[in-house]
């Protein structure tokens, strides 16, 4: 455990990157070896326009990273944190920061961003895009992300969470918005037998359908569990999936500049 934990600890923002650069390469390659949908598109403009998203985001988590350096000193030295309180395994406590990283800032932010109408303004961003592929992973306003980030030092402070374990939690994140965004069709059986556990492609390609009721559901990043017991979950044929949001008229999808005014223009519906 303390070699798992040093590696964490001394991940540097190459390596973060690199992590990131795999992860869409991958997604990418297997797109284009076993589609879900053929989607027409030009899908380096596409991936363009998202990756200026993903570059706001990495400028965020940098800053971040930065200010709450110091958070992460004094917890480890005050013993701060619900999971100070109760001895266990640190390996029992790795599963657990992870779990409740994935529920808190991940399922419960994200319900909030569906449900909270100045927050739905810019998760909205998120939603626009009509070509769901492995970079629509990417593709989350800033202010999307700093919510986000906001619910993670929450969870982080309540309960503990070492450094590493952040870390390790952030790696998986990475994978499974990434796996779980990319157009690719895994084989039925295979696909139904992951996501008794964990989100897979087929699940969350409804989260992106442009209506309610599908729209509010299938919220979870790593696990399905979260929408197993809330009772968000769906599960049919993707292939009845129109991508988009109905608040929207979709002329400027690729309009950076429009998207990044977009929780602030008055005339959008949030409902």
């Amino acid at each position: 455990m303390e070699s798992f934990i040093l590696f964490f600890e001394n991940l540097d923002s190459v390596q973060k990157l690199s992590w990131i650069i795999i992860c869409i390469f991958l997604g990418w390659m297997s797109e284009l070896s076993f589609p879900l949908s053929e989607l027409r598109y030009n899908k380096w403009r596409h991936a363009l326009r998202n990756f200026v998203f993903l570059a706001c985001s990495i400028i965020i988590n940098v800053v971040i990273g930065i200010l709450t350096l110091n958070l992460f000193i004094w917890l480890e030295t005050s013993n701060f944190g619900l999971f100070a309180m109760i001895p266990m395994n640190l390996w029992i406590k790795l599963l657990l920061s992870i779990l409740v990283l994935d529920f808190i800032a991940q399922y419960v932010a994200h319900v909030m961003l569906h449900k909270i109408k100045w927050m739905w303004k810019f998760h909205l961003v998120h939603h626009s895009d009509k070509n769901v592929d492995v970079t629509t992973g990417t593709r989350h306003h800033p202010g999307d992300y700093l919510i986000r980030e906001v619910f993670s030092i929450i969870t982080i402070l309540i309960f503990g969470i070492p450094l590493a374990f952040y870390l390790c939690y952030r790696i998986l994140t990475i994978l499974f918005t990434y796996f779980s965004h990319a157009n690719i069709k895994l084989p039925t059986p295979l696909d139904r037998a992951l996501n008794i556990l964990f989100v897979t492609p087929d699940m969350h390609k409804f989260h992106h359908h442009f209506e309610r009721p599908w729209t509010d559901s299938n919220f979870g990043n790593i696990f399905s569990i979260w929408d197993r017991i809330f009772g968000t979950l769906v599960v049919d044929d993707p292939k009845k999936v129109i991508y988009g949001v109905d608040v929207l008229d979709h002329k400027d999808d690729q309009d950076v500049w429009y998207q990044m005014k977009v929780p602030f223009d008055k005339t959008i519906k949030t409902d």
